[in-house]
């Protein structure tokens, strides 16, 4: 049976997944309503799957990936999010994610995506795989696209309103260094404020109104 953790801010969401995988003899482990405590849970329970939502209220479920694989670089991760764009999947495919599932997929995806991933396969639904290819294709890359993983992860945060102080005490970094990340961020993609930031990640997509 594969043992999988849940990590979702919303209970509800948990809850369709639990009901779903537990239908398909897949056994939950352990439930996470932050990156910040799937941290804390991971080493605990040793799942062969953490199924990871992106969007999350503190370091988000990016910055998650990259710390549970520095835990365990053994760690099997499946990520899913609600953003139609190109840029979530690369990110954390890059960072070690094994797996990316939209959140929109069929039920039934959920469960392959879960089982190719406990193989240790990558698995990446049909729908953002065409995406991904076009984009490679066309050479259509977001403005994220040029920033550093680490910029991207202050990006994202600062497009969704966070203050410096708060970035800094969710990703365990100094405020003068989220200052330098800021800095460079709004250099590289033209943007002149943290308005402007936010209508940027808008625009494509990067997150949600």
């Amino acid at each position: 049976m594969i043992r999988v953790m849940l990590v979702d801010d919303h209970a509800l969401v948990r809850m369709g997944f639990r009901m779903l995988l537990t239908n398909a003899q897949v056994d939950i482990v352990c439930e996470a309503d932050s990156g910040e405590q799937a941290c804390l849970e991971y080493p605990l329970v040793r799942p062969d799957v953490v199924v990871m939502d992106l969007s999350m209220p503190g370091m988000g479920g990016l910055e998650a990936v990259r710390r549970l694989l520095a835990q365990d670089p053994k760690a099997r991760v499946l990520a899913l999010s609600a953003h139609e764009d190109t840029a979530h999947p690369r990110r954390v495919l890059r960072a070690g994610a094994l797996g990316y599932l939209a959140k929109r997929s069929a039920p039934d995806t959920l469960i392959a995506a879960v089982t190719a991933v406990a193989r240790g396969e990558r698995y990446v639904d049909a729908h953002t795989a065409q995406a991904l290819t076009l984009a490679q294709i066309d050479g259509d890359a977001s403005p994220a696209e040029i920033l550093s993983e680490r910029e991207f992860s202050v990006f994202i945060q600062l497009a969704r309103g966070k203050s410096v102080a708060q970035i800094a005490e969710s990703l365990s970094l100094a405020p003068s260094t989220v200052g330098t990340h800021l800095y460079h961020v709004k250099q590289k993609i033209g943007a002149s404020n943290q308005s402007e930031l936010t209508l940027i990640a808008l625009r494509w997509g990067l997150i949600q109104a």
